[in-house]
């Protein structure tokens, strides 16, 4: 009698998805594209809008999520903290700005088209969110962590994905719900508690983690305490109301002022890669190709004066702060795609009745595309503004 043996679709689904990177992705490098756009593509191709290879959109995605927070952790061991709150200036008041220039342009735009201000406060605070995820690995691929634009970029997008609590609470009232109090004490708790940590590291500089001797002979051991520290941290912010991921980055920082960092970086790099890569597979997988085609006109022009607008908008924000305009210039490119927290801020409007089942998906498929062709219009600016990889911007 003959025995079926049935394949994981789970082991299938990780097959498929790694056969078409590699495939894909030698086709990209020889034409010198950044991985990003490699797995991006992926998404596009295997997904239920594309080939239909898969279909387990949630479990990519879940996945995938855990991929935002090991990048924020590895970047955190990256981070000088006393030069990221010397620049604070820029982080929180050149994000206020942002948000406040973004939603005063749609406002302009939506008094054309008689919106009213809800969906104007909501799609303001889409625009004006970036991409951490896209940012940070372009950065990681230039060695651009440790430069000016590096510094001041990144200092932003941590304050923006702090922000993104208030936007939803925002939100929620616009849309006829409010947070119950014990939710806005634990943010306000998780707020402070990340203030205290970092003051914590700074005035110790160097924190002494228990067992450290031990721990540097066993490599087993260091892979669990490694992903008990990102994802611990994570799991806590993430109760505390605040995002999983800013978690990770203060565990990263944590990490780093213990001298400890290479070792957790030999332990997790190879899991960052993989579920890094699945978090732009499942950007990839939102992009639905038949309504991008009924509807390319307008998703085009929208995409183009998003990154015009945001590029222009950060680039003078920036420039407030720093005199060299190519610096800001550049900045301002390296900020100008929607971030993939935006796709939460949608959803909480789209939910709330803010914007209906069309908006909603057309904001999908904006998010998605602008964050494919970020790459591009960064190489563009990139090259517009003179600025090559060697500069000390």
């Amino acid at each position: 009698m003959l025995t079926v043996v049935q394949v994981d679709p789970i082991l299938s689904t990780f097959v498929i998805l790694s056969l078409v990177i590699i495939l894909l992705g030698l086709i990209l490098r020889l034409l010198r594209q950044p991985s990003i756009i490699t797995y991006i593509l992926v998404g596009v191709i295997v997904g239920p809008f594309g080939l239909k290879l898969v279909t387990d959109e949630i479990l990519i995605s879940n996945l995938g999520s855990l991929g935002l927070v090991l990048l924020l952790f590895f970047i955190g061991m990256e981070i000088h903290l006393p030069d990221l709150i010397a620049n604070w200036k820029v982080s929180v008041i050149g994000t206020l700005i942002q948000v406040i220039l973004s939603i005063a342009v749609v406002a302009i735009i939506g008094k054309y088209f008689d919106w009213p201000i809800e969906r104007v406060i909501l799609l303001g605070f889409v625009i004006s969110l970036s991409s951490t995820a896209v940012i940070i690995k372009l950065l990681e691929e230039r060695n651009e962590l440790q430069t000016k634009s590096g510094q001041f970029v990144i200092g932003i997008l941590l304050v923006q994905d702090i922000i993104i609590v208030p936007m939803i609470i925002i939100l929620g009232y616009l849309g006829g719900s409010q947070p119950s109090g014990i939710a806005l004490v634990k943010q306000i708790l998780g707020g402070l508690l990340i203030v205290f940590i970092m003051i914590y590291i700074i005035r110790k500089k160097e924190v002494v983690l228990p067992f450290k001797g031990q721990i540097r002979k066993d490599h087993e051991m260091q892979v669990f305490i490694a992903f008990t520290l990102c994802f611990g941290f994570s799991i806590i912010t993430a109760w505390l109301g605040l995002s999983a991921a800013l978690g990770a980055f203060v565990a990263g920082i944590m990490v780093s002022s213990t001298r400890s960092e290479r070792w957790v970086i030999e332990s997790l790099h190879a899991f960052k890669i993989f579920f890094v890569a699945l978090f732009f597979v499942s950007i990839g997988l939102l992009i639905d190709l038949q309504f991008l085609r009924e509807n390319f006109v307008i998703i085009a022009v929208l995409v183009a004066v998003i990154f015009i607008m945001n590029n222009s908008i950060n680039g003078i924000v920036l420039r407030i702060f720093c005199r060299d305009w190519r610096v800001s210039l550049y900045s301002g490119a390296l900020l100008s795609q929607i971030g993939e927290f935006s796709f939460i801020v949608g959803f909480t409007g789209y939910q709330t009745g803010i914007i209906a089942d069309y908006t909603y998906q057309l904001t999908l498929s904006v998010i998605a595309l602008s964050l494919l062709l970020s790459p591009f219009w960064i190489a563009l600016i990139r090259k517009l503004t003179g600025i090559d990889q060697q500069a000390s911007i």
